[in-house]
Order: C-alpha cells, then structure tokens, then sequence
C-alpha cells in the first residue's frame, strides 16, 4: 500500500472509531430504555413479542431502501441486537 493511501486509511479508520464512540452512547441509551421496559414485565413469557420484532424489523428495511442502505446489512444488526437485548432481558428478569 502506497503512504498516501496509509494516510487515507488511517483517516477514514479514525472516522470509524469516531463514529463506534457514538454508537456506544446511543447503545447505553438504548440499554437504559430496556431496563426500563424490562421494569414493567410481570412474566417471563413477556420478554419475547414476536409481533413488534416483525414490525421492527419491517420499517428498519423500509428506512433502510429510504436511506439507500443494504437493507440486509441492517437486518442482520438489527436481528442481532434484538436477539442480544433478549438475552439482557431473560438474565436481568426478575420475578415479581
């Protein structure tokens, strides 16, 4: 690799690590927002509403072709982040 393209790469890598910063800050919010939710369930069986994931799921495509993004690069994160706050909500569930 040329230096000049190093120097480019190194750019847009700092860009990158910018941008996760942020992403962290939204994801701490966005953790909050869960425990709060988590709060007001009574039962186990309440954690998993396969009804809102579909709708999740569906407008996150929808603003994804809107915003000419690969919708199945959002798909997967959005897949993967759901199935991750499942997983914070059934090891955080507490009885009532």
């Amino acid at each position: 690799m040329s230096p000049l393209k190093r120097k480019k790469l190194s750019k847009i890598r700092f860009e990158l690590d910018k941008l996760d910063n942020s992403l962290i800050k939204i994801i701490k919010k966005r953790t909050n927002l869960v425990k709060k939710v988590l709060a007001l369930k009574e039962k186990k069986s309440q954690i998993v509403d396969n009804k809102r994931i579909k709708i999740i799921l569906k407008n996150i495509k929808a603003k994804s072709i809107k915003n000419n993004i690969d919708p199945k690069i959002t798909q997967k994160i959005w897949k993967n982040m759901i199935s991750a706050y499942i997983d914070f909500e059934r090891r955080n569930f507490k009885k009532k």
